[in-house]
């Protein structure tokens, strides 16, 4: 039988549409309402409310608890002190990607970290080879997590808590919420501004119902992982089992992938003033010492006149909403010659907000430069068709509010 989440009661409840999808063995609605126009936009105009809870949990603690996560981790833990939270990844030993995830130190020496995949095992395994004094601990079914994401999300949760005005993007902090108590971050899967919350399993619907109300005069809306994922696309963030594997389940390395090559060379800046042993770093430094990655993450930007075109002459409206893909669509060179392969696309959505398609893709590096133009193979009525597509930096949507200052609000 699937697991149900600590908010199962609450969601049930919501779930209009009647759909249900597993994520890691727990059933989530992939939408609660029949539009997913209604849920998109709950995040980017108002407030959105989204249960995350089937994301593997861990907890790190004892005296070797930093230095294992020195050697486990790509990026470098010692760069999220006390009160912060980390994006960060983790390799094997040739450099490629096992997963990704966030981190947080919420209080001195205490580490909680999130995965898409079970990872246990391999941490204890890492930790029993260092001779770490440190105990990593499963608190997946001990607590839940709500995602608050959208403009008014402060609005909301400081109704509850003064904890979250001070926090910084990518800030941490205890809290307590009707009494009971919290761990609140600033970060999100959705690329705009938004918290999301730690709660025990046995507080979790009535930390639900507290947000509910305080959302009630800002339109707050329970979302699926559908409209998540087409926001996400939005922000350039990857999904792991669709943007890139994890290399413990690859057959060839043509499967696997590199931090570089995900588009993540950002976590190694200032490598060289860094000591760490971590786990890949010798294949890591070296693909970026020889330049030798062999492709790219970026984003593309499709040309709406030419893929209205496309749509157009076949006699059929060209899809413009409510679409989001995670097939894989070939890309090809403009070089005059047809067909003439460069990559691919991994996920698709056409963009309401942005009035445009966009796509994140795999490309050689001669072609990753923003700017660069590419034909990306759409399928009208069953025929392949080639669209203008153009590289663009991501995130293609970054709103200043999803990092601003909220004490400068509050104050305001």
């Amino acid at each position: 039988m699937p697991l149900t989440t600590p908010f199962h009661p609450r969601i049930q409840a919501l779930n209009e549409a009647g759909l249900w999808k597993h994520w890691a063995g727990y059933l989530i609605p992939p939408q609660y309402q029949y539009s997913l126009t209604a849920e998109y936009y709950a995040i980017r105009n108002s407030v959105s409310l989204l249960d995350t809870s089937p994301l593997f949990k861990y907890r790190i603690s004892g005296p070797d608890a930093e230095r294992f996560l020195r050697r486990v981790l790509a990026r470098d833990i010692a760069g999220c002190p006390p009160g912060r939270a980390q994006y960060t990844c983790w390799c094997d030993e040739e450099g490629f990607v096992l997963q990704d995830g966030v981190v947080l130190q919420v209080r001195e020496g205490v580490y909680w970290l999130t995965a898409a995949e079970p990872t246990l095992r391999y941490f204890r395994v890492v930790a029993r080879q260092i001779g770490a004094e440190v105990e990593i601990e499963d608190v997946s079914k001990s607590y839940g997590i709500l995602a608050l994401q959208g403009p008014r999300a402060h609005e909301v949760i400081r109704q509850l808590t003064d904890a979250a005005t001070c926090l910084r993007y990518f800030g941490a902090t205890d809290a307590e919420i009707e009494g009971h108590p919290v761990i609140i971050t600033r970060t999100g899967y959705t690329g705009d501004l938004g918290y999301e919350l730690w709660i025990e399993s046995g507080d979790a619907c009535s930390v639900w119902d507290a947000l509910m109300e305080a959302g009630s005069g800002h339109n707050i809306t329970p979302i699926g992982t559908t409209a998540l994922k087409m926001a996400r696309v939005e922000a350039g963030l990857l999904l792991m089992g669709t943007d890139f594997h994890s290399a413990r389940f690859a057959w060839v390395d043509a499967q696997r992938e590199t931090p570089s090559e995900l588009g993540w060379s950002w976590m190694f800046k200032g490598i060289s003033q860094d000591d760490r042993p971590f786990i890949g770093r010798s294949a890591i430094e070296l693909e970026m010492q020889e330049r030798a990655s062999r492709w790219t993450t970026v984003g593309l930007a499709v040309d709406w006149h030419d893929y209205e075109r496309v749509y157009t002459e076949a006699g059929v409206v060209p899809p413009r909403h409510e679409i989001y893909s995670e097939s894989t669509m070939s890309v090809y060179r403009r070089s005059g010659v047809d067909w003439d392969y460069a990559g691919y696309v991994s996920s698709f959505t056409s963009s309401s907000l942005l009035r445009t398609p966009l796509a994140i893709a795999k490309l050689p590096l001669d072609l990753a430069g923003p700017g660069s133009e590419v034909d990306l193979e759409v399928n009208v009525i069953r025929r392949p068709q080639n669209v203008l597509a153009q590289v663009k930096q991501m995130p293609f949507f970054n709103p200043a509010r999803k990092s601003a200052d909220m004490g400068e609000e509050k104050s305001a």
